[in-house]
């Protein structure tokens, strides 16, 4: 029997899909899962869905900023009391630069995501300014900030532009229609898609892997 696999579409922008990063990332119980992140364009994915952007739904915005705070407090993951100003942005050129990384130094591709989600959500650095995405990628990976102005750049290559549209319309052929986005196989080959960060605790399930009824956990019962 094989290991079970995850595989998680993310886009820097959306609050959810970094709660679901952090979990796989960081939980225990997925430690024993082979993970798969897939970088996407969130706003190429809502419009091939034809799906309205939820914070232009009346009164949607209010409780994305509840949700994401009461998720973040039951799981004790970081995440600033207040969204980053402008949010949402356009991270257009923060996703073609993992795309990049991803064509060329693949095992760089967490490395430099755990840092953009960090220092966006929690510390409020604006991954929509070039300068600031290769302040960041060179903290990550730590190289000097031409080098990382240099990956910043190869994100506008022809290969990297490809490859975000390819990993988009991916998401959408697997039925993605918003992030977090998980695609679960157990031990036993059995595939299922999952929607959410709510949704967390039937991956785990699905995958049958032995997780808390405590705190966060109990909440998904």
């Amino acid at each position: 029997m094989s290991k079970p696999s995850i595989t998680l579409f993310v886009d820097t922008v959306s609050p959810f899909a970094y709660l679901a990063y952090y979990a796989l990332r960081n939980f225990p119980v997925f430690k024993q899962c082979e993970i798969t992140y897939v970088p996407i364009l969130l706003g190429g994915l809502m419009k091939l869905c034809n799906n309205t952007p939820p914070l232009e739904i009346k009164n949607k915005s209010h409780w994305i900023g509840l949700e994401r705070l009461r998720w973040a407090r039951k799981f004790n993951i970081p995440m600033h009391e207040e969204v980053p100003g402008g949010f949402p942005i356009a991270t257009l050129g923060t996703q073609r630069v993992l795309c990049a990384l991803a064509l060329e130094q693949p095992d760089a591709v967490t490395r430099v995501i755990d840092v953009l989600y960090h220092e966006f959500f929690v510390n409020h650095q604006m991954l929509n300014k070039p300068e600031v995405v290769a302040t960041l990628i060179a903290k990550a990976l730590g190289i000097s900030y031409e080098d990382a102005k240099t990956w910043y750049d190869k994100g506008n290559s022809s290969e990297a532009k490809a490859l975000l549209m390819q990993n988009t319309k991916m998401a959408f052929d697997e039925g993605a229609f918003g992030l977090p986005w998980f695609i679960a196989t157990n031990a036993s080959g059995d595939r299922e898609s999952f929607w959410g960060f709510d949704h967390l605790g039937q991956v785990a399930d699905h995958l049958g892997l032995e997780r808390s009824t405590a705190n966060g956990w109990r909440a998904m019962l």
